[in-house]
């Protein structure tokens, strides 16, 4: 049983040497090298550039407030329309102490000086009334006194502004009420009810209170590279893709080139601006990320063929022309001129025929 075993074993070595050395002969034997071929044809090539970006309205403004305080009412919400002036909320105003305790000395100031005045006005209409005073001493007096009283208005509502952002005489412009500056749709209302603002000034931007735009004026911003903004020129057309609506193509004109460069990625960027028509029946919403294709360079009817196909040799580009039966295959090495390239077929100006048949890349099996 032991010497059947043995024998079984080695038989079972032996088939698995004479196949490992069967594998590898055939491995070793010259395969045939096949490739693909075909003729030139007519093309029209299309040379275009992929900028991404994002499509924003063209003008978009921060609603800021005319004084500090807290947010007492909010009117509107985001995604509502606005029109110019129309009030979005309410500031309630917190005296800064400073200017409170000015504006009410001001007051008393001003109501000391009145009623001297008053007095003195009144004791001279008496005189005056009697023909004991002069006209001209009278007028003189009392301008005194109507002055007096304006000034003391004047500190009244400086008061009021002081402490509760609105005086008698401007109670229609309060600047307690936050209203919009444009038409347009709220984008956003960054603040809530309770909330502390503050007014722009030189050392600071503001609280915003919303942001709104004009949503029927859409650009589309993004960024080109340094080797194609040379190609590019305002007026072009361009053809843009949202990225949440991938069905619809919007057109777009190009409009704007940065004049310098800024720095992304390690790479020399220039912003570009183009508008965008956007049909009514389409919403579109601010900051929608999108591409825009913008062609580059077009030619039109000319002979191409696969770029695979073409061997470059420093500033020379060759294709090998097939010649001989399917049996007795030969490759004549020929210098072409080439020109535009859509990066998949590119132009042949000069060196082949259409009744030429080409070598193409290996056929890989």
């Amino acid at each position: 049983m032991k010497k059947y075993s043995k024998l079984f074993f080695a038989a079972l070595a032996l088939l698995v040497f004479i196949g490992t050395f069967v594998f590898l002969w055939q491995k070793s034997l010259p395969q045939e090298i096949k490739y693909n071929e075909f003729t030139p044809t007519k093309e029209d090539i299309v040379k275009s550039t992929i900028i991404t970006g994002r499509i924003e309205p063209r003008d978009e403004v921060n609603v800021k407030p005319q004084i500090s305080g807290i947010i007492s009412e909010i009117y509107k919400e985001a995604g509502e329309y606005v029109q110019a002036g129309e009030v979005i909320a309410k500031v309630k105003v917190i005296p800064e102490m400073n200017q409170l305790t000015a504006a009410q000395s001001r007051v008393r100031l001003a109501e000391i000086n009145m009623n001297q005045i008053k007095t003195d006005y009144e004791r001279y209409k008496r005189l005056y009334d009697k023909e004991l005073v002069s006209a001209s001493e009278y007028e003189k007096i009392r301008q005194q006194y109507n002055q007096a009283r304006e000034e003391m208005g004047a500190a009244e509502d400086a008061l009021l502004v002081v402490s509760e952002g609105v005086s008698r005489s401007n109670a229609n412009a309060s600047s307690t009420l936050i209203r919009s500056t444009i038409s347009g749709l709220i984008l956003d209302v960054p603040v809530k009810v309770g909330n502390s603002v503050i007014l722009s000034n030189t050392f600071n931007d503001g609280t915003t209170i919303a942001s709104v735009a004009n949503m029927n004026d859409l650009i589309f911003r993004g960024n080109i590279d340094e080797s194609e903004v040379g190609r590019i020129h305002t007026g072009m057309p361009m053809s843009i893709t949202i990225g949440a609506l991938q069905d619809l193509h919007f057109d777009a004109l190009l409009e704007y080139i940065s004049p310098k460069a800024v720095q992304s990625n390690g790479a020399n960027q220039f912003e570009i601006k183009a508008s965008v028509t956007i049909k009514d029946s389409v919403q579109v919403r601010s900051g929608y990320s999108a591409n825009a294709e913008i062609v580059l360079a077009k030619a039109k009817g000319v002979l191409a063929v696969p770029e695979s196909a073409i061997e470059f040799s420093g500033d020379s580009t060759f294709v090998y022309i097939v010649q001989g039966d399917k049996e007795n295959r030969t490759y004549t090495r020929t210098h072409v001129e080439t020109g535009l390239s859509d990066g998949v077929k590119i132009e042949i100006k000069k060196g082949i025929t259409e009744k030429d048949l080409i070598r193409g890349p290996q056929i890989i099996e």
